[in-house]
């Protein structure tokens, strides 16, 4: 995989985790699969409505898949039951590699951020376990705004956190909501393959 690193004069680099700086989509896929099963869907999840996603947040991911299927379903419970089986899945997640050459090339010469859509515990334990936390001091999460991707609040705050003004800043991103949101944001961005391998 080779990255197409727009020209500019850019102070500050923000992340998207899953699909960007670790390959954990195939893996977020199954969880939700199964989660989605357990909560009634019948049959298979579609893999090109979940790609189509990347980067929403998880509950709002759940509430789409049920409107998608025509399903009633306890979000919450999704939420955390597909948090949990994703968990359980850890072990199996792999680095994208040029993603993380170039966060680490740049590491301590220019500010870098984490933006995801996912749960604020469960990136940070990706980050942990990938051994790329000290990386990114910042790490923002629809937790901190008011609405995740594709608005582009996650990325304005990591702009802010990081001192860097938004023109400035080049977001690496996986996914259409993503990508939206950086657009929102006044941000250029590098399209990262989310299905990797």
């Amino acid at each position: 995989m080779k990255l197409d690193i727009p020209a500019g004069d850019f102070a500050g680099y923000i992340f998207d985790c899953d699909g960007t700086l670790v390959d954990t989509m195939p893996l977020h896929y199954r969880a939700w699969d199964r989660a989605m099963q357990q909560a009634g869907l019948k049959g298979t999840l579609s893999e090109e409505l979940f790609y189509s996603l990347g980067g929403m947040p998880t509950r709002k991911v759940a509430a789409v898949f049920a409107q998608h299927y025509g399903l009633t379903i306890d979000v919450d419970w999704v939420f955390h039951h597909k948090e949990e089986l994703f968990l359980e899945m850890q072990a199996e997640m792999k680095v994208i590699k040029p993603v993380v050459d170039f966060a680490r090339k740049f590491h301590g010469r220019v500010p870098m951020s984490v933006a995801s859509g996912g749960p604020k515990p469960v990136v940070k334990t990706t980050l942990e376990l990938m051994h790329l936390a000290d990386l990114f001091p910042v790490v923002v999460t629809p937790e901190d705004v008011a609405h995740g991707k594709p608005a582009p609040d996650m990325f304005l705050l990591a702009a802010k956190k990081m001192g860097v003004p938004p023109e400035r800043c080049l977001v690496f991103e996986d996914a259409g909501p993503g990508f939206e949101a950086a657009i929102a944001a006044g941000m250029q961005f590098v399209r990262v393959p989310s299905r990797v391998g």
